[in-house]
C-alpha cells in the first residue's frame, strides 16, 4: 500500500483535490500564448494559438512562426538548428499554419525548412524532420557523417496519425490521411490515404467515384 492509501479519507480527499488542482493550474500558467514574454519570441506567433505545458524543447523561436488558432500539446518539441542561439540562412526555419492541432509529445524539428499547412491535426508522438544523417561513407559511423537537409511540407487539411515519422524531403498534398505509424517520404498526391513503412498509396479520391482503393483503381 501506498503513502497516499494510508491517509484517512478526508485527508486523502483533500491531498487529491490539491494535487489536480495544482496540476491544473501549472497548465494554465505555463502555456505559452502570444501575448506572453515567451510567445513573442516567436518569429510570429497567431491570435488564440498556444504551447501547452510542459513543453518539450523550443530553441531558436525567432525562426518559428505559428499561425491563428493553432494548439501545440504539452511535451511537443518545437526547434530550430541544432542548438539555441544558431544563426540559421532560411526563415521561416519551420511555419505551421493556422488552426492547427499538433499531438502531445509530438517533434518538429527543422533545420532548413518545415512548412505545416492550415487545419492540420496530427495524432501524438508525431516526428517531422527535414534533416538526416547520410551513410555514404562506409567505414565512418553514421552519427558523426555530415547530415543533409531537404524541405518538407504537409498540405492543408491533412491528418497525420499517431506515431507518423515525416522523412526529409516529404512533399505531403492537401487533404491527405497518414495511417498511424506511417513513414513518409518523397511525394503524396492530394485526396489520398497512405500507410505502411514506407508509406504508399492505398486509397485515393476519384471526382465521379469517391474513394478507391488503389487495387481497385489498378485493375479498372
Amino acid at each position: 500500500m501506498t503513502w497516499g492509501r494510508r491517509l484517512p479519507p478526508p485527508l486523502r480527499r483533500i491531498a487529491t483535490g490539491a494535487l489536480h488542482w495544482g496540476r491544473e493550474w501549472a497548465a494554465d500558467v505555463g502555456a505559452i500564448g502570444p501575448d506572453d514574454a515567451l510567445g513573442r519570441r516567436f518569429g510570429s506567433f497567431g491570435r488564440g494559438s498556444c504551447l501547452c505545458y510542459p513543453q518539450g524543447a523550443i530553441f531558436n523561436e525567432q525562426y518559428i512562426h505559428i499561425g491563428e488558432g493553432t494548439v501545440v500539446g504539452p511535451g511537443a518539441s518545437v526547434t530550430a538548428g541544432m542548438a539555441p542561439g544558431q544563426s540559421l540562412p532560411t526563415d521561416p526555419v519551420v511555419r505551421i499554419g493556422d488552426r492547427c492541432v499538433i499531438g502531445r509529445g509530438s517533434h518538429i524539428i527543422g533545420h532548413w525548412g518545415i512548412d505545416i499547412g492550415d487545419d492540420i491535426q496530427t495524432g501524438p508522438y508525431v516526428y517531422i524532420t527535414d534533416q538526416n544523417h547520410t551513410y555514404t561513407d562506409p567505414d565512418e559511423p553514421v552519427g558523426r557523417q555530415w547530415p543533409v537537409e531537404a524541405s518538407v511540407r504537409v498540405g492543408s487539411g491533412s491528418w497525420l496519425g499517431a506515431n507518423v515519422v515525416i522523412l526529409p524531403g516529404a512533399d505531403i498534398g492537401e487533404h491527405v490521411v497518414v495511417a498511424a505509424g506511417a513513414v513518409v517520404r518523397g511525394t503524396v498526391p492530394s485526396h489520398s490515404v497512405v500507410a505502411g513503412v514506407p508509406a504508399r498509396v492505398v486509397r485515393r479520391y476519384v471526382a465521379g467515384q469517391g474513394w478507391v482503393d488503389e487495387r481497385d483503381a489498378a485493375t479498372a
